[in-house]
């Protein structure tokens, strides 16, 4: 998974990056959107139009681990109110807004 959405989307998703995205592969959680690793093409459309510089790649620099597990935990865990993990549904435009985070995303401190 070369690309992922960090801490800096956290109560703030301004979906730019949905919008570039030709592939669909960035879902909306409750406070932050996230990027399945299964689906995504590495085309890095999303990082350049993120305003809050929250996409990162795992092949520039040092990643952030705990935020590229985050991403992946996402779509391999089940999430509270669901009956099984989210897996690779086709894109985001066949889920919608999910409405759900990962248990990390979930502890932080709202920032609104």
């Amino acid at each position: 998974m070369p690309f992922y959405i960090g801490e800096a989307c956290v109560d703030e998703m301004d979906k730019s990056c949905t919008e570039e995205c030709p592939v669909d592969c960035i879902y909306e959680g409750d406070r932050k959107l996230y990027i399945n690793p299964s689906e995504c093409i590495d085309c890095g459309a999303c990082e350049t139009v993120c305003p809050v510089e929250a996409i990162s790649s795992t092949l520039r620099g040092t990643p952030d681990t705990e935020w590229v597990a985050d991403n992946a935990a996402f779509f391999t865990e089940t999430l509270p109110g669901r009956a099984a993990a989210l897996g690779n549904p086709g894109g985001s435009r066949r889920t919608g807004a999910l409405g759900v985070d990962t248990a990390k995303v979930t502890s932080l401190e709202s920032r609104v």
